[in-house]
């Protein structure tokens, strides 16, 4: 075709019944709506397309008529494969109800799916979803009887199990954009996402399928920068322009150049949150942010973690993160979940997914829904309520830290922040700490395994995971911890010596969080392990900007040691570390002298390869062993290795 440009109708006449059909968009963002209402019309006046296999992954739809929403009538959808539902209850209640066929995948394995369905590959093999309902151990994914064929399956690979999840033909790609020519070429300079829409076409294509797009404007062709073309021409068999009611940028925002990266605006006009029971959980988590680390906050209440950097002045010093594939910036909420206003970058969602699953996440804050003794989370399933997972599994198995934030109870509960006290004043009906969890979404046990940080706050304490389950930690000023906390659950933690939550959560001023997450005392970066003769460093965080920095560091180690009496196994911490270059040189220096001096052996680990690199070639020059590894773990077994020549 010449020119691929038809109309709605004519577009959607070429689906035909029994299809599998893959559907764009997460929330509104990439929804292709004009081309849904299409279908919604044909199958209410035709009765076809009928009986057709839905797949998604992110929920395309408002919670109300919009979306995938318009395609819940009865014959028109016969199977369901979905990430996220609860934006589409409609279809999410026939789900449910045993009237179709259905699943509920991770939404990072449905976005890696499409890409090796692109590139025909028999499935996806992941970590992802081990010990949650997903694992064929439990449900398969499985969200009714109805649903009986494995698209998962449990393998072992080199001695580890893996979940294998099954590649299956696309026969239709629904996908949106900005502009197209008249040949098919895509670009999407007024999304605010790209999500996954050139995998979605070449699965289509290289499944003999074919490809709909909608865009909401029309270029001649060949007038297109190839460099901003997402989907060439040659995957997209059809294109329809829409009118602009379908075909707004979010549900919430017809347009905003703030989210597609054209313009940059102030934050300095964000208003304060009101210092209530959703601010004190948000203040607590904003405790555990990683300077200098990447981060994903969670839709609801981790949203709060956001407005805390941006009041405390800290959210230049961490970059936040959105499953879909934003990075930097302030992540959105509500219907404009998704967004972000001032990204950085915009990857593919896939893209995303692949730097979330290797750990690149250094911090991930979530929400919790239920919660059970042994620290599993259920996010995704609620009797006749069908959530479904999204990019939860994905991130919470995956973040190096992870904090579960929300509400010790639910439905009314009144709080109230009074002098510097938690009051009260009315419980809520719903108990979120109860005795088994009803669908696993996160496996407390599994992460305690394999020694994953993990707190579950709450706006009255604080909970810790370890390897016997939950054990309180902290409490909030005001709260009685027999009366406020622990009648309130189905089970009785850890209760050891709680210390109590850091007052300045509770204080209307703010917390100077800089100083808390910056300001370490050298001597308090300092640990000493007696039975192991180590003394451990962290300068995470830590920058050395004049000579008085090095000086600072070297004086408080010197002193250390000579308190010890004698050579010590050094470890140090360089996560964040940051350094002037006109200072390397005299670093180096240091540590030289101070190897030579103090230490036994000295190991060095960081998860950012510049600074391995950069700090390496400098020890190297003064012709100091680097021994720079990736964790702390990595570390500590190099000082347990027997190397001959090591002075010991």
């Amino acid at each position: 075709m010449q020119n691929k440009f038809v109309d709605a109708k004519d577009a959607i006449a070429l689906i035909r019944d029994k299809d599998t059909v893959f559907c764009s968009g997460f929330v509104g963002i990439g929804t292709p709506d004009a081309l849904l209402a299409a279908i919604q019309e044909r199958y209410e006046k035709d009765g076809s397309p009928g009986n057709l296999t839905l797949v998604f992954a992110a929920a395309p739809g408002d919670g109300k008529n919009k979306g995938l929403n318009r395609l819940a009538k009865p014959g028109l959808v016969a199977r369901g494969i979905g990430g996220h539902w609860s934006l589409v209850p409609k279809l999410a209640e026939r789900a449910v109800a045993g009237e179709i066929e259905a699943y509920n995948l991770p939404l990072g394995i449905v976005s890696h799916l499409v890409h090796d369905i692109a590139a025909r590959k028999a499935g996806t093999l992941s970590k992802v979803g081990i010990h949650t309902f997903v694992d064929p151990r439990q449900d398969g994914g499985r969200i009714n009887d109805k649903t009986t064929e494995d698209l998962v399956e449990l393998v072992e690979l080199a001695g580890e199990e893996w979940l294998f999840y099954k590649a299956f033909p696309i026969d239709v790609a629904l996908i949106r954009g900005t502009t197209a020519d008249t040949e098919g070429n895509i670009t999407m300079e007024r999304e605010a996402l790209t999500l996954d829409n050139l995998s979605v076409a070449m699965a289509a294509k290289n499944s003999k399928g074919l490809v709909i797009a909608q865009v909401e404007r029309v270029a001649e062709r060949k007038s297109l920068n190839p460099k901003q073309v997402v989907v060439p021409g040659v995957m997209v068999d059809c294109i329809v322009l829409a009118e602009p009611e379908h075909h707004p940028q979010t549900y919430a925002t017809p347009f905003s150049a703030a989210y597609s990266g054209q313009l940059r605006v102030p934050l300095d006009d964000l208003a304060p949150m009101a210092l209530d029971a959703r601010k004190v959980i948000a203040r607590r988590a904003a405790f555990e942010l990683p300077m200098n680390g990447v981060v994903n906050l969670g839709i609801g209440m981790p949203e709060g973690v956001a407005h805390v950097a941006a009041e405390e002045k800290i959210i230049d010093l961490i970059t936040l993160t959105a499953e879909p594939g934003i990075i930097g910036g302030v992540p959105q909420s509500g219907l404009d979940f998704g967004a972000a206003v001032n990204p950085a970058a915009i990857i593919q969602q896939s893209q995303q997914f692949e730097f979330y699953d290797g750990g690149g996440l250094d911090m991930a804050c979530l929400g919790m829904a239920q919660t059970d003794r042994n620290g599993n989370v259920n996010v995704s399933r609620f009797g006749d309520r069908l959530a479904g997972a999204g990019g939860f599994i994905n991130i919470s198995q995956n973040a190096r830290k992870l904090v579960f934030a929300g509400t010790l109870t639910a439905g009314g509960l009144e709080v109230r922040i009074d002098d510097g006290r938690v009051v009260i004043e009315r419980e809520g009906r719903a108990r979120k700490f109860i005795e088994a969890v009803e669908q696993i979404t996160f496996n407390g046990p599994y992460a305690a395994e394999k020694k994953q940080p993990v707190l579950f706050v709450t706006e009255r304490c604080v909970f810790t995971l370890t390897a016997g389950g939950l054990e309180l930690t902290e409490v909030a000023p005001g709260v009685d911890i027999e009366r406020d906390i622990l009648a309130q659950m189905d089970f009785r933690p850890i209760v050891g010596a709680p210390k109590e939550m850091d007052a300045r959560i509770f204080r209307p001023e703010r917390m100077d969080l800089v100083a808390a997450l910056l300001g370490l005392t050298m001597n308090q970066r300092l640990t000493y392990d007696e039975g192991r003769n180590t003394l451990f460093l962290n300068l995470e965080g830590f920058a050395v900007e004049t000579d008085d920095d090095i000086r600072a560091i070297q004086n408080e180690i010197e002193s250390r040691c000579k308190t010890i009496g004698g050579k010590v196994a050094l470890v140090v911490n360089y996560d964040g570390f940051s350094i002037n270059p006109a200072l390397a040189d005299d670093y180096a220096a240091m540590i030289r002298y101070m190897e030579e001096r103090y230490y036994t052996t000295a190991t060095r680990y960081t998860t950012s390869a510049f600074m391995r690199l950069k700090l390496g070639d400098a020890l190297s020059q003064r012709d100091v062993a680097p021994h720079i590894f990736e964790t702390e773990n990595e570390a500590r077994s190099f000082l347990a290795e027997p190397v001959a020549g090591r002075e010991e």
